[in-house]
């Protein structure tokens, strides 16, 4: 992708490349504030799976899954249609049973993010939904993403 986010925030996390469709925009053509999150949900897919570990994986093998906990979101500029976006993704804890991330989506060529979200996810049992702890290939595949 052209026009990536600045060194800094880009020598460390996964990057995801997307562009603003029609679908994720509002009638003046900027991006809906939730369509921000959709964004930031396929970026952290896309980073487990370019890291060797899948969802769906998790789910069959261990009986466990990721759930947002908590999340904040910064808004600070708007991306408009048809701009070409990259989401970065970082890991900034990982304890027993959950993981906090940062993610930042700019637009490219720009150094400055458009927005900034903290993401707490819980790993918790698929049955019952109580708190799981995060299996090792998953805990290293996480780091993997510094």
């Amino acid at each position: 992708m052209s026009g990536q986010p600045s060194d800094n925030e880009a020598a460390a996390g996964h990057q995801y490349a997307l562009r603003v469709y029609y679908e994720d925009t509002d009638a003046g053509g900027v991006v809906y504030h939730a369509n921000y999150l959709r964004f930031a949900e396929r970026a952290r897919t896309e980073a487990l799976r370019a890291a060797g570990v899948a969802h769906a994986e998790m789910t069959s093998q261990h009986g466990l899954m990721f759930m947002v906990r908590r999340m904040k979101v910064d808004y600070l500029a708007s991306a408009r249609l048809d701009d070409s976006l990259c989401v970065v993704t970082r890991p900034l804890a990982l304890r027993g049973a959950s993981v906090e991330l940062r993610q930042s989506i700019f637009r490219s060529g720009e150094e400055r993010p458009l927005v900034v979200l903290e993401v707490l996810l819980a790993c918790v049992r698929v049955a019952d939904q109580r708190p799981g702890r995060v299996p090792e290939r998953w805990r290293a595949a996480l780091i993997s993403l510094s």
